[in-house]
């Protein structure tokens, strides 16, 4: 997921005005500031912290935080892409839905252990 998000945002850097429009401080409409830069950086630490918290959590709560926050993952990427006309951008988002859902199935489906 972090490799798509990544990419996705450094194939964005090729398209004509947008290294500009991110000197003059903005992205996608979007003022950059410190807020934006905070929020950002919260959501990308969250899907590398996934990567240890599934190691670590108890079972229960492991399985609905691996179907929740992918959920909110899914709406974020399908919000993105609202007006959007680039092809690498659409593949992007559906590879990186596509894995969120199967994340999603995979903690729905994974066996129930006694006791929990």
């Amino acid at each position: 997921m972090l490799f798509l998000f990544a990419y996705g945002d450094i194939f964005g850097f090729f398209r004509a005005g947008l290294i500009e429009d991110v000197i003059a401080g903005e992205v996608s409409g979007m003022e950059i500031t410190q807020v934006f830069l905070f929020a950002v950086s919260v959501y990308i630490a969250i899907a590398s912290v996934m990567v240890f918290l599934t190691l670590v959590l108890t079972p229960r709560v492991d399985r609905w935080t691996n179907i929740v926050l992918p959920i909110l993952y899914i709406g974020s990427i399908g919000a993105s892409v609202i007006g959007e006309d680039w092809a690498y951008f659409y593949i992007l988002s559906i590879v990186e839905s596509a894995l969120l859902l199967l994340i999603i199935w995979y903690a729905w489906t994974w066996p129930k252990q006694e006791g929990i």
